[in-house]
């Protein structure tokens, strides 16, 4: 039997660490890798190919919409599943936007994440339940509710998401510059550009924005009710 190949990419070493031993425990699904950041994501992704790949939005150095995003540019049959301990709307809409193919909350059974692998792998959707509900409580069909959210993410590009993540990390022009390996005017043009396209025009503004969407941690915890 040929196993379901995945790669978990999570910040949190104890919640990487449950995942696995969830995952382990299944005949039919292998993680072949493990990364704690989006940047590692991305290359152990393009180095292992996995089938799934358990994705968290918000990690350092990279977060897991771009991290999604440009992984699928390398790999377009890997499926994403984007967890999060959060479950608003908007998380869910910029998770799907970057090209996830389901959504599951931190919570969620280890019953429903190993279908959730499964089913991914085999083409279908997954969402966790308590997100299923909530959107058909707004809407008879799951997929509905994408033309109904107000998601500016996906008018980014790559280079704006990875400068935005970085402002909302507190980094300085000089720091994200060296970070991502460009110049400071260039990322004070970029900056620019985010203004422009988000119609925020203040650094405490792009920060609230990067929590609102996923981009970075919160310490504040959404829940569906």
């Amino acid at each position: 039997m040929k196993k379901i190949t995945v790669l978990l990419a999570e910040d949190h070493m104890i919640v990487r660490e449950g995942f696995r031993k969830m995952l382990e425990l299944e005949a039919d699904i292998e993680v072949v890798g493990e990364a704690q950041d989006g940047r590692q994501a991305v290359a152990l992704a393009k180095k292992l190919r996995p089938a799934v790949v358990l994705m968290d939005i918000a990690m350092p150095q990279l977060n897991g919409l771009e991290a999604t995003r440009q992984l699928l540019k390398i790999l377009p049959a890997t499926k994403v599943l984007m967890l999060s301990a959060h479950s608003d709307d908007a998380y869910v809409k910029n998770a799907t936007d970057s090209g996830a193919v389901g959504f599951l909350l931190k919570q969620t059974s280890a019953h429903d994440v190993c279908r959730a692998v499964r089913e991914v792998q085999a083409g279908k959707t997954f969402f966790s339940p308590a997100i299923t509900k909530h959107f058909s409580r707004l809407n008879p069909l799951l997929s509905g509710h994408a033309g109904k959210l107000d998601s500016k993410v996906a008018q980014l590009t790559s280079r704006e998401m990875e400068v935005l993540q970085l402002i909302a990390e507190g980094k300085a022009n000089k720091e994200t510059a060296a970070a991502l390996g460009i110049g400071i005017k260039t990322v004070e043009k970029h900056r620019e550009h985010l203004m422009q396209k988000l119609d925020i025009h203040d650094t405490a503004g792009l920060t609230r924005y990067a929590i609102s969407a996923g981009i970075i941690e919160s310490s504040v915890q959404l829940t569906i009710v």
